[in-house]
Parts: C-alpha cells; sequence; structure tokens
C-alpha cells in the first residue's frame, strides 16, 4: 500500500484555486499508486483566516462535500482533507475521508483546539474515529492533537495501524515532525502521515516539514520548506504489530 501527503501552499481564502491544486495532486498521487492523500488542516477556507471560518462554512460546507467526493471518485484515490464545519449550532475543526469511489467514510473534529484563536472559534470534537484504506485499520487525528501521546495511543490501542493528520504547524516549531510525530509513531507502533502547509497565509509562515513515518519512527519521506508532494509505500502488517500489542497489554 501507498500512502500521500501534500504540503500545499496555503488556501487564504481562495477555495476554488485550492480545490483545483488539491485535484492536480490526488491525481498524480494516483497514477503513481497511491491509495490515499492527506492534505493539510482548515484546507478549505484556510487555517489562518478565522475572520471566513463561519461565515464560509455555513455557506459552502455541504458543496465542498460534494466537489471533495467528485475529485476522489475521478481520480480514484482516497483522500482526506481539513476543512471548517458548520453543524449542530456550532463551528468545528474538521477533516473527513472520502474513498476511492467518492464515497465519505469517516468524519472526525478535533479534539484538542491550539491556541486562543481556535478556543474561541471552534467547539472541541469529543470521540475518536476509525476506519479502513484498502485493508489497513487506519485514524484521524489533527495537528495538536498528535502532540499528546494518549491520543495515538487510543486509537492504536483499538487496532489502528496508521494515522492521517492534516496539520497547519507554524515555523518554529520543527520539533513537532521532527521528534514528536516520530515518537508517537514508535511508540503506538503506527504509520503517521503528517501533511503541513508551506508558504505564508495573512501573516503566519508555515514550517513546511511533512512527513511519513514508519511505525518504528523511521522517515519514510519528508519535506523541506516549500510545496511538495510525497508519496511513500508502507511497511507490511507484520510490522505494525505495535497496535495490537499495545491492545494486548492494555490494563482495565
Amino acid at each position: 500500500m501507498k500512502i500521500a501527503v501534500y504540503q500545499a501552499p496555503p488556501t487564504d481564502g481562495d477555495v476554488d484555486a485550492a480545490l483545483r491544486r488539491l485535484e492536480v495532486q490526488l491525481r498524480a498521487a494516483a497514477l503513481a499508486g497511491a491509495d490515499v492523500l492527506v492534505a493539510p488542516e482548515l484546507y478549505l477556507p484556510g487555517y489562518n483566516r478565522f475572520d471566513l471560518h463561519s461565515q464560509v462554512s455555513e455557506a459552502d460546507g455541504a458543496g465542498w462535500r460534494a466537489r471533495l467526493s467528485a475529485l476522489t471518485k475521478e481520480a480514484g484515490a482516497g483522500l482526506v482533507v481539513g476543512w471548517a464545519e458548520r453543524a449542530e449550532g456550532r463551528l468545528w475543526n474538521a477533516a473527513t475521508f472520502f474513498d476511492a469511489d467518492g464515497t465519505e467514510r469517516a468524519h472526525y473534529r478535533k479534539i484538542q483546539p491550539y491556541g486562543p484563536d481556535e478556543a474561541r472559534s471552534f467547539a472541541p470534537g469529543d470521540e475518536y474515529v476509525a476506519f479502513s484504506v484498502e485493508d489497513r485499520a487506519a485514524g484521524l487525528l489533527i495537528c495538536y492533537d498528535i502532540e499528546f501521546p494518549e491520543h495515538a495511543r487510543a486509537l492504536a490501542m483499538t487496532g489502528v495501524e496508521m494515522l492521517l493528520v492534516p496539520t497547519a504547524n507554524p515555523a518554529g516549531f520543527p520539533h513537532v515532525p521532527e521528534i514528536l510525530v516520530r515518537a508517537r509513531a514508535a511508540e503506538s507502533g503506527v504509520v503517521i502521515a503528517y501533511a503541513n502547509y508551506a508558504g505564508t497565509e495573512a501573516g503566519l509562515t508555515y514550517g513546511g516539514g511533512s512527513v511519513i513515518v514508519a511505525p518504528d519512527g523511521t522517515i519514510l519521506a519528508s519535506a523541506g520548506a516549500g510545496e511538495a508532494l510525497l508519496i511513500a509505500e508502507l511497511p507490511p502488517h507484520s510490522e505494525t504489530e505495535g497496535a495490537r500489542q499495545l491492545k494486548a497489554r492494555r490494563v482495565v
């Protein structure tokens, strides 16, 4: 199985341009044999556009879902993408997985908001989600979630073998992809695909450094500071025994 990560330029509110770029990258990933591509956090309508999240998500959320579904069906590859969701009278920092048939298979709301802007804008989620990508059990986390070992561990203990993580990690925090993401993978015996932005959006510069990490913490693919498409072949199931071993050792 192959997995892809798109380290994208910031959306900065231009949803149509962002979707066009995503279509190109998803098609390229599919042609390279990738089963799923992971895009950054709040890709729609852009992470650091807190002025737009409520208005745009409320107006266009259903339309985004339809367009993203069509992209995956046309490309023949799955997609995880972050977006601002308006539902239940609240605003959520969400990520959704669409499979290669265009079917929405999983939807997750970020549990761990980061900083005062996120705390003011988004309600925190309260549950994990697990699903399958081809023959692999997968889970979703978003950005700051992966910096807490208990979130990765909780999913691993259900048998999840890989974590797909949209993020918006700013410049100045290289320890997150270089140390923390690798540690989470090794601690829980899971693959982690961590998809960040590259560039500047509304005064915030992103750190790039997207990675795909093996269950032993080895980096399978990594990006620098610019736009990039990463593709890596995952290790066989036998090398992701860490998740099942954690489950077996669980103390009730």
